[in-house]
């Protein structure tokens, strides 16, 4: 299994947007949850989003509901995260991860999760 996580755009100022992906590779989509789990220096992991493919169900942290939008395109095996209205206090490493689709609640806390990529930080300004 293999992520290749990106974050479109650069610094971000608070109110700003960025877009996060994440191909993934090695397995079957409708298998699994995808989920967007960040951590913040000092913080302990946050569950920000997760989708799953077999019924299309979303489900958001409720400090990003309303801002943030998760998504995916199969024929690119991409999940993104669309992040509005950012935060100071979104700031963190995102992480992009997987969990076998039953298993989906797993992303609350990220604990459980089977395959995690690398992070990237998200740094929004204030």
């Amino acid at each position: 299994l293999r992520f290749s996580c990106r974050r479109w755009g650069g610094l971000v100022q608070a109110g700003g947007s960025l877009t996060l992906s994440c191909v993934v590779s090695g397995f079957t989509f409708d298998d699994y949850a995808i989920a967007w789990i960040r951590q913040a220096p000092g913080k302990e992991r946050e569950g920000v989003s997760c989708i799953r493919d077999t019924d299309g169900s979303t489900y958001y942290a409720d400090s990003v509901k309303g801002r943030f939008t998760i998504s995916s395109d199969n024929a690119k095996n991409t999940v993104y995260l669309q992040m509005n209205s950012l935060k100071p206090e979104d700031t963190a490493v995102y992480y992009c991860a997987a969990v076998g689709d039953s298993y989906y609640y797993n992303f609350r806390d990220g604990d459980g999760m089977d395959y995690w990529g690398k992070g990237t930080l998200v740094t929004v300004s204030s």
